[in-house]
C-alpha cells in the first residue's frame, strides 16, 4: 500500500497529461473497445447519443479504477522498472490526488451511466470498479499466484456492461465475450511475467513465475491457451459469430497455440536472450489477439442487418 508520508514531493506542477496517465490509457482503450463491441453486438439498437454517453462513462469508470490502482500500488510501482515512470512514483502526482480523483470519478461515472443507460449497467460498472480496485488490487495481487486469473475478471466485464447498456439484461452471448477476455488474461500476463520476472521478484509480488518458477508458468500458459482456443473458435458458431469471425479465430488461435507451444518447449538451459525473444513475441501477439477477435465480432454485428454477417 502507498505510504503517503514517504512519497517524494512533486518535482513540478502536475500537467494534464500526468493526471491522464493515472487512468492507464492503454487499458482504457481495451475497455472502451470491448464495451463498444458488446453494445453493438447486442440485438437491440441504441441511440447514438445515448451509446456515446454510456461508453464515455464506462471509460471514465475504467480510468477511475486505474487511478485507485496506482494510488494503492505506488510503493511497488516505485520498485519495478516497468512502472517507475508512472505519475506517483515519478513524483508528478501526489497519492492523495490520485485517491481523490479515483473516488470522485468512480462515483460520477456510475451515477451518470445509470442516468444515460439503465441501473443494471450502472450496478455492473460499480461492481467492476470495486472488483478491480479493492478485490484485485488491495487483496489478491499481493497474496496469491492466482491473482491474475481471478483478477482478470475485472477486465472481462466491459463487454457485458456494453451488452446490458443495449438490452438491460444478461445473456449467454455477453458471457461468451467475458470468457474470451477472462481466459486470454492469464497467458497474456504470464508471458509478460516471464521476461519481466525480476520486477515481480524485487517487488515481492507472488506472480506464478515467482512462486512456482518458469517451467510451471510455461505449462500454465499452454494449458490456458488450449482452453482459450477451443472457446474462441467455438464462439464462431454462436449468435455473435459467423464465417468472418470464424476465419479470424481459426488463424489467430493457430498462431497463439504455436506461440504457447514454443514457450512450453523452451529449454531452461537455453540462453536468456533466446527465451526472452520467444516470450516477448508471444506477448506482442497477445496484444493483437483480443483486438482482432472483438474486431471480427464487431464486423459480424455491422454486416448482420444487411444479411452478410452471421450464419
Amino acid at each position: 500500500m502507498t505510504d503517503i508520508t514517504n512519497t517524494p514531493a512533486a518535482e513540478h506542477e502536475a500537467q494534464l497529461g500526468d493526471y491522464f496517465a493515472l487512468f492507464k490509457p492503454r487499458v482504457m482503450q481495451l475497455v472502451v473497445f470491448t464495451a463498444l463491441v458488446g453494445m453493438l453486438a447486442a440485438p437491440v439498437s441504441v441511440h447514438p447519443v445515448v451509446g456515446f454517453a454510456a461508453i464515455l462513462f464506462v471509460a471514465i469508470g475504467a480510468g477511475a479504477s486505474g487511478a485507485l490502482n496506482m494510488w494503492w500500488d505506488a510503493d511497488i510501482d516505485r520498485i519495478m522498472r516497468r512502472t517507475q515512470s508512472r505519475p506517483i512514483p515519478a513524483g508528478k502526482v501526489q497519492p492523495g490526488e490520485a485517491l481523490a480523483l479515483g473516488v470522485a470519478l468512480s462515483g460520477m461515472s456510475v451515477m451518470m451511466l445509470g442516468l444515460a443507460a439503465n441501473l443494471l449497467a450502472a450496478a455492473m460498472l460499480l461492481f467492476t470498479i470495486l472488483f478491480y480496485a479493492v478485490f484485485y488490487t488491495m487483496w489478491l495481487k499481493r497474496r496469491t499466484p492466482q491473482n491474475i486469473v481471478i483478477g482478470g475478471a475485472a477486465g472481462a466485464f466491459p463487454p457485458v456492461i456494453g451488452w446490458i447498456i443495449a438490452t438491460g439484461s444478461f445473456s449467454i452471448e455477453a458471457w461468451l465475450m467475458f470468457a474470451l477476455i477472462f481466459m486470454w488474461t492469464p497467458p497474456h500476463f504470464w508471458a509478460l511475467a516471464l521476461f519481466m520476472r525480476s520486477d515481480y521478484d524485487d517487488a515481492d509480488v507472488p506472480m506464478l513465475t515467482v512462486t512456482h518458477g518458469r517451467p510451471a508458468t510455461r505449462r500454465h500458459i499452454l494449458a490456458y491457451t488450449i482452453v482459450l482456443a477451443v472457446l474462441a473458435v467455438g464462439t464462431g458458431f454462436t449468435a455473435i459469430g459467423g464465417w468472418i469471425y470464424l476465419s479470424f479465430a481459426i488463424v489467430l488461435n493457430a498462431m497463439f497455440l504455436l506461440g504457447a507451444y514454443r514457450i512450453w518447449q523452451r529449454d531452461e538451459d537455453a540462453s536468456e536472450a533466446d527465451n526472452y525473444k520467444v516470450e516477448r513475441k508471444f506477448f506482442r501477439l497477445s496484444l493483437f489477439y483480443l483486438f482482432l477477435h472483438f474486431g471480427a465480432i464487431l464486423v459480424e454485428a455491422t454486416l448482420r442487418p444487411w444479411g452478410l454477417g452471421g450464419w
